[in-house]
């Protein structure tokens, strides 16, 4: 029998042994401000005694304590209440005062902490509790599912494995719940292989098989990763073991098939469900809807939506807001607006998706009064605007040339319930120097750091990209220096952006020294920075110098014969021939 393990995932180092309860002082357990562990070590695992452990049922648990004598001791209630509560510092105090005195800790109050902890994120304190009770109690499957679902949630899913091998090392057989639990995580994380390796593992066990759900999980990663023909396979493995897909699984297909591009193929999975046994949901005929709209086929949304009523599905919010948005899409504005009357006619409640749309194609189309207007008709019914309708106006106010009005809402957006975040501030330093407000869009950097909004890699690359826009070399490279010693390592977007900078004013030594140092620091320049120092080359008047890079480029497959050929038409070959032979005959 194959026996899943590490082996699959990068390894990480050994568990580090902490079996002894510790000593904690009651005062540091309640409160405290300060991370008890600092420092972290995301590989650090979970280990114990490797005590021999008979099996537990999952369906039977043991009483919280075996020794009925000090059930209502003080120290026993503490512990209950502070359970019970949600306290969980306080909770692991009192579990390890009992554990010294002696008790026998019962799993059920135990799996709730190990539950509890992993909310929060205090994984550590998680392994804690399991810890102590593989030393003085009994665990089950369910505790272990509990800090396997803890270690996934954490993204430490090579810890998570180590408890799935040790829960089987010490006689607990896992259930289909750690299965789809290990098999769901695999898939958050892009990587199915491992995932099917995992069914391949489950397909051999004698005490549990794969459900419906197992093989959902599978599907959707299936699309995400391999397409909708890899998903189709697990289907049919599925149909074959017996199992019949319900609504949330021909959906994911549906979707998956949208996606793609093939809204025949899903109409026609769409309407032969029935006769599998499965009808059809509002969910399915607004996947279809959208997949339909976002190919500009309005014909048959039309009979997609004749065929919802004929099946006596009425249109939601979601449908509301997919027509909408895709009116929009289209440049059918008003159209979208009366279908948005027609919404509320209907006793609908639109919500910022559903004016999201048309407010920022309002702003599109300069008709901003209109768009304000939406959102005084928004915040009239009690819909209170998101960060994105907020920056959508803000920009379009810069545009139009009304930057003061612009930064009078801004900095009233705490006040009308949606204080700006990082990513608002950087859309308003954008808007206000694409307006040719340099000044104003400086300003806007120190009020967001004395707020405490630290400034992320998109200012710091969107302050870059508007100095080079100017022509201001110095400021971006000083910028970009900044960037580094703040923490941020310079992406190839980051080096992208100066060395067109530097191409746009001639500067191409500075560029290729910039791509020299790009390198040396570790950054791998993609295609684009290389398109970006030939199309340099080429228009500082070495026409051929950059076509012969450019075929050098295509010989080590750096670049594609894409971006030969356009690169052939932006710099012709016949005129490079012609200028070389004047200048031969001068």
């Amino acid at each position: 029998m194959t026996i899943y393990s590490v082996d699959f995932l990068p390894h990480s180092p050994p568990f580090t042994p902490q079996l002894n309860p510790t000593s904690h002082s009651l005062h540091t357990s309640i409160v405290t401000c300060r991370n008890p562990n600092p420092n972290p070590n995301p590989n650090d695992g979970y280990s114990s005694k490797n005590s021999p452990k008979v099996g537990v049922s999952a369906e039977t648990r043991p009483t919280h304590l075996q020794s009925h004598d000090f059930r209502d001791t003080h120290l026993m209630k503490l512990f209950n209440r502070s359970c019970k509560a949600g306290k969980f510092n306080e909770s692991l105090y009192f579990l390890e005062c009992l554990v010294n005195k002696g008790y026998q800790p019962g799993v059920i109050l135990c799996t709730k902490l190990i539950k509890g902890f992993s909310n929060f994120k205090n994984i550590e304190k998680a392994v804690r509790v399991m810890e102590i009770l593989e030393e003085y109690g009994d665990p089950d499957v369910i505790a272990y599912n509990a800090l396997i679902t803890g270690f996934c949630k954490a993204n430490r899913i090579e810890n998570a494995a180590q408890v799935f091998d040790r829960m089987k090392g010490r006689g607990f057989l896992p259930d289909i719940v750690t299965y789809n639990i290990m098999i769901g995580s695999l898939c958050g994380r892009r990587k199915l292989g491992l995932a099917l390796k995992l069914l391949d593992q489950l397909l051999e066990e004698d005490n549990c098989m794969p459900t419906v759900i197992t093989y959902t999980i599978l599907i959707e990663a299936a699309i995400v990763e391999g397409g909708i023909n890899e998903a189709m396979k697990l289907l049919e493995q599925m149909l074959a073991r017996g199992l019949l897909p319900d609504m949330y699984t021909y959906n994911a297909i549906i979707r998956g098939m949208c996606r793609e591009g093939m809204v025949e193929r899903a109409a026609d999975l769409l309407r032969s469900l029935s006769s599998k046994g499965c009808k059809p949901d509002l969910v399915s005929y607004n996947i279809l809807l959208r997949g339909f709209l976002n190919q500009g086929k309005w014909d048959l949304g039309e009979k997609l939506v004749t065929e919802m009523f004929s099946r006596g599905w009425e249109p939601n919010k979601v449908t509301y807001s997919i027509l909408i948005n895709s009116l929009c899409r289209f440049g059918r504005i008003d159209e979208a607006i009366s279908l948005l009357k027609v919404m509320v006619e209907k006793g609908l409640t639109p919500d910022a998706y559903s004016y999201d749309p048309l407010i920022s194609s309002l702003c599109k189309e300069g008709r901003l009064d209109l768009a304000i207007g939406i959102m005084d008709y928004m915040l009239s019914n009690d819909c209170l605007p998101d960060i994105v309708n907020y920056s959508t106006i803000l920009s379009a106010l810069c545009k139009d040339g009304n930057p003061n009005q612009a930064l009078e809402i801004f900095h009233k957006l705490a006040e009308m319930g949606c204080p700006p975040n990082v990513s608002s501030y950087n859309s308003m330093i954008s808007a206000l120097w694409s307006c040719g407000n340099r000044s104003m869009a400086l300003s806007v950097v120190p009020e967001m750091v004395s707020k405490g909004i630290d400034p992320d890699e998109i200012t710091y690359n969107s302050l870059i990209s508007c100095f080079c826009r100017d022509g201001l070399m110095e400021e971006a490279i000083e910028l970009l220096d900044d960037m580094e010693e703040s923490g941020f390592r310079p992406s190839v977007i980051s080096y992208n952006i100066v060395v067109l900078g530097f191409c746009k004013v001639h500067r191409i030594d500075d560029a290729i020294e910039l791509f020299a140092e790009m390198v040396e620091k570790g950054c791998r320049p993609n295609e684009t920075t290389y398109i970006l120092l030939i199309e340099g080359i080429g228009f500082a008047g070495w026409r051929m110098e950059a076509m012969e890079l450019a075929n050098t480029l295509f010989s080590g497959d750096v670049i594609s014969q894409d971006s030969v050929n356009r690169l052939k038409k932006t710099f012709p070959m016949l005129d490079v021939y012609t200028e070389l032979s004047h200048s031969e005959t001068e």
